[in-house]
């Protein structure tokens, strides 16, 4: 399949889409907004056994609504979806919603990662950062990636527990499909995984061996009845929560495929990924001013498997992405500043 990488390999090269962060470095967390110029159609797919979700209900295709104004990918756990409130209040004032014949309603599906075990744990993405972020959402200038948004205070690489860990983060990609529509994907990477390079077919970033030594043998190479380091570990600490978002005309049971098949890209790039512990939430969004506009039928269901193989593609470098992009916080390595990183 074609994967020509279009300007600036991020999601904000989908036309329509607009990127905004407010981190707070101290407290290592932050929220992320994925903000739509005109109402898009969206669906939501989540695989993780430990969600922090809102209005993601909504998004059924069974469900009436065909609107959506933004995304919030935020940390804090379930705390970071007060966030959602603020870019509510931002798209309201610009007279962005669902047009119930009284009000508007700006429909603000949102999704959270558990980032409080970093910096402070009473201090949580609110109403005002939610603000902050949406009056932030630009499409021009570099695309801030790393440690930055909801991938503030985003760990990787916890099986052998957190002293172990590297710094997770933001990543984007994105690539142009064959038919000339752009497939973008962001994703705050905050995996209990240890990572990989899907396209290299190795392994990125891992847990940390004692003494700097390297990385521990991969999950898939121990032995299977070896103990875990530290079995302990600490339920919903992680969670990988991500947009994939086109420019071309889907409905919303269209993509709630894409957004199924796009988690097969988490699966390349996180080992394991979906656990009880982890969150992992993908969000699909189409720009396309027609959204359920006609087209042959015969070959709808071959399209959507192209675009959710895309997508996958798509989402397994934008994990790659952030776990490059990011930089050490609060004592947690970053793979940049580890010697034996490759």
């Amino acid at each position: 399949m074609p994967d020509p990488r279009p300007r600036h390999d991020d999601i904000r090269d989908v036309p329509g889409i607009l990127v905004g962060h407010d981190s707070d470095l101290d407290a290592a967390t932050g929220c992320t907004v994925v903000r739509c110029v005109a109402p898009a159609v969206g669906a939501v797919d989540v695989r993780g056994g430990a969600p922090a979700t809102r209005e993601t209900n909504l998004l059924d295709p069974l469900c009436m609504m065909h609107e959506v104004h933004a995304i919030l990918l935020t940390g804090g756990s379930a705390f970071g979806l007060d966030a959602a409130a603020g870019v509510m209040r931002v798209l309201e004032a610009d007279g962005i919603g669902y047009d119930t014949g009284v009000a508007r309603v700006p429909i603000v599906p949102a999704a959270a990662l558990f980032d409080l075990s970093l910096g402070r744990a009473d201090v949580r993405p609110d109403a005002a950062a939610g603000e902050r972020a949406t009056r932030a959402a630009t499409a021009s200038g570099p695309l801030a990636r790393g440690s930055v948004g909801a991938g503030t205070g985003a760990t990787v690489a916890k099986l052998a527990g957190p002293q172990c860990c590297v710094k997770g983060g933001i990543g984007s990609a994105s690539a142009t499909l064959p038919d000339g529509h752009v497939i973008g994907a962001l994703v705050a990477v905050n995996a209990i995984g240890d990572i990989y390079d899907a396209e290299a077919g190795k392994l990125l970033a891992g847990a940390r061996a004692p003494g700097g030594a390297g990385w521990l043998d991969p999950p898939a190479s121990r032995p299977a009845d070896s103990p875990n380091p530290n079995p302990a570990l600490f339920p919903g600490a992680n969670t990988t929560i991500a947009v994939v978002a086109t420019d071309a005309p889907w409905s919303k049971a269209d993509l709630a495929k894409i957004a199924q098949m796009a988690h097969d890209g988490l699966a390349l790039a996180i080992r394991p990924v979906h656990t009880p512990f982890d969150g992992d939430t993908v969000f699909a969004l189409s720009t396309a001013s027609d959204p359920d506009g006609a087209r042959p039928g015969a070959a709808l269901p071959f399209a959507v498997s192209l675009a959710g193989a895309a997508a996958a593609r798509v989402l397994a470098r934008a994990v790659a992405d952030a776990i490059r992009s990011a930089t050490t916080l609060h004592g947690v390595p970053a793979l940049r500043d580890l010697p034996f990183a490759q």
